[in-house]
């Protein structure tokens, strides 16, 4: 029998296998650039038997425009405000919890959450909070640590920052600063909150970017920059003299995947959520994209004394406070508010 299987696998490797011989099914999954290890995709087909393919997008706008066009993928991996969104227009479906064991290894800070209190539609993926990177040689800490995010307005730091090119982020920085909630839609607030950053623009002229401030601040091309806190991990990793600092009254945020309402292949999207939040899965995710684990035991283990990012203030994101918010779903008025806002600052710094 050995003799005779040899002699048929031998034959199927001379004619050629297709994929769907190879797999006994597949899914499709749409997540944001270089947010997943290729070997722990790798790891799962082999393991499974499903094959994985993996879409991209560079925003929560671009993914949401993309599926209300008509592409179907059988899971996307949103932030928090977008997560609501797609929940509150039915466009994901419920999942069914007996099939995702995992979820009892889930760190407690990031279950149950305003956006789906009970994770009925999402299993979190990634989580942290944005605050202030910056070279402890050039920017005295005194000033981070007293000031907030208004030590970025500070005239001693002139064309040494970096903030990120984002409506919603630059406004949040605002909001906060001013004792306001980031998820406010009224008026007077985001006016004053838009002089802020006019404010901002006339005393420090900072470069508003998006991926080029991580390498920017990891070889010191700036001196203070605003960072999710992943990004800010590989950046303290990289420069001795980088330090990370998140300032009371900040966005806390959770990526999550959810499984679309049209999806094909249901059952197997479980499996892979189910398999990308195991300790294997979530420690080797983790270690490689910087970001914070939803899995309790890899979290304490690559923040430990021995782990990747031991004494690394950026990895382990600090406990929420009560000023702390997580981005909610805005309305159409308030959200075209913020546009028309945001480019005025932005021909502002020009």
């Amino acid at each position: 029998m050995k003799k005779l299987f040899s002699l048929v696998f031998a034959v199927l490797l001379l004619c050629g296998c297709s994929s769907s011989e190879k797999y006994k099914g597949e899914i499709y999954v749409f997540l944001p650039g270089e947010y997943i290890n290729e070997d722990v995709v790798t790891q799962f087909e082999k393991e499974y038997k499903i094959k994985v393919n993996i879409d991209n997008f560079d925003s929560n706008e671009s993914m949401y425009t993309k599926l209300m066009l008509g592409t179907t993928y059988d899971i996307v991996i949103p932030s928090d405000y977008m997560v609501e969104r797609l929940i509150e227009e039915k466009m994901v479906q419920p999942l069914d919890k007996d099939l995702l064991p995992n979820l009892e290894y889930l760190y407690e800070g990031v279950k149950n959450q305003g956006f789906d209190p009970d994770n009925t539609y999402s299993v979190p993926y990634f989580w942290g909070n944005v605050g202030i990177v910056y070279d402890e040689t050039q920017i005295d800490s005194a000033d981070v640590e007293k000031e907030g995010w208004s030590v970025l307005k500070n005239p001693k730091y002139k064309d040494m920052l970096y903030m990120y090119d984002s409506e919603r982020d630059s406004m949040m920085i605002a909001l906060k600063s001013l004792g306001y909630s980031m998820n406010t839609n009224n008026e007077n607030e985001l006016n004053e909150a838009y002089q802020w950053l006019l404010d901002l623009d006339e005393k420090t002229s900072p470069a508003y970017v998006t991926d080029e401030a991580i390498d920017g601040l990891a070889y010191g091309e700036k001196a203070m920059g605003v960072m999710y806190s992943g990004d800010a991990a590989y950046i303290l990793s990289e420069n001795e003299n980088a330090r990370f600092f998140a300032p009371e009254g900040t966005n806390f945020w959770v990526d999550c995947m959810m499984i679309h309402k049209d999806a094909e292949n249901v059952e197997y999207a479980h499996e892979f959520i189910n398999y990308i939040i195991g300790y294997d899965a979530a420690y080797d995710n983790s270690s490689y994209v910087g970001y914070a684990s939803v899995n309790s035991e890899v979290l304490n283990d690559l923040s430990s004394y021995d782990g990747d990012f031991a004494d690394n203030e950026a990895y382990f994101p600090r406990t929420r406070t009560e000023k702390d918010e997580v981005f909610h779903s805005l309305d159409t008025d308030t959200k075209k508010l913020y546009s028309e806002l945001w480019v005025k600052v932005k021909n502002n710094n020009n």
